[in-house]
């Protein structure tokens, strides 16, 4: 069997960075951000680079860390309001940003591990998300025909993603919303290399709760302990007795 493990997340991303590369990055926010081989991207300097992700994170959090140093050309995301360096950089356009509706995002890296070239979506018809894009007909349920918009799947060159548990074998449990866009993001490129809270014996896992296939996973790291990353903390006064 292949070793997958190793010791850090640089040395798991070791030969695999160049510089206008393209990344599927998972996570959800702040939740369930592959954080060490972010960290190992930008002490890499790896640069120009394209990254597909729901979001940028933070100002000086997840990807916004890849943002501060100026490292990325272009976003594809389609949610990035807390990241006020992110706002700068696409207002000054220092930054290329393809906005794209986030179930369509999913299903583009969706697609893209799949082999499927493009697929058909309504979200985004007679919206600017659909300026430039094949636009098809077909009938609906009801036989009336309605516009589609052509979108292109998402195959990156590296997807970096963060589970709960893995077993040596790489087989992977997400935990709550740590699950979106890491597994639609494992599959979305030539090599997955993915860090995770605990790493197990083969075995010790129920299979009937395997969110990924070890096949997927090419490379693999216990980034713990981490540290729970909060966006917006939000909290009442204690109501006196």
């Amino acid at each position: 069997m292949m070793q997958k493990i190793y010791p850090d997340a640089a040395a798991a991303l070791d030969g695999l960075l160049f510089d206008g590369m393209h990344i599927c990055a998972g996570g959800f926010g702040l939740c369930g951000i592959p954080e060490r081989l972010i960290d190992a991207i930008r002490d890499a300097g790896t640069k120009e680079l394209t990254i597909a992700s729901n979001n940028a994170g933070i100002d000086g959090e997840g990807l916004g860390k890849l943002l501060r140093t100026r490292q990325v050309k272009k976003m594809i995301s389609s949610y990035v309001g807390e990241n006020k360096e992110f706002e700068r950089q696409f207002l000054a356009k220092e930054l290329e940003v393809e906005f794209c509706p986030q179930g369509t995002l999913a299903e583009r890296c969706r697609a893209g591990g799949a082999g499927i070239p493009g697929f058909y979506t309504k979200t985004g018809v007679g919206t600017v998300v659909a300026e430039g894009k094949e636009v098809k007909q077909f009938a609906n349920h009801d036989g009336v025909m309605e516009d589609y918009i052509l979108e292109r799947g998402i195959f990156a060159d590296l997807c970096i993603i963060k589970g709960w548990k893995a077993d040596t074998s790489g087989n992977l449990v997400f935990r709550k919303t740590a699950r979106n866009f890491n597994q639609p993001m494992a599959t979305a490129g030539k090599i997955c290399v993915a860090e995770v809270e605990e790493i197990v014996e083969v075995g010790a896992l129920d299979p009937d709760c395997i969110h990924l296939p070890g096949i997927y996973v090419k490379r693999l790291i216990d980034g713990s302990p981490y540290d729970k990353q909060i966006e917006f903390e939000t909290t009442r006064e204690r109501e006196t007795a």
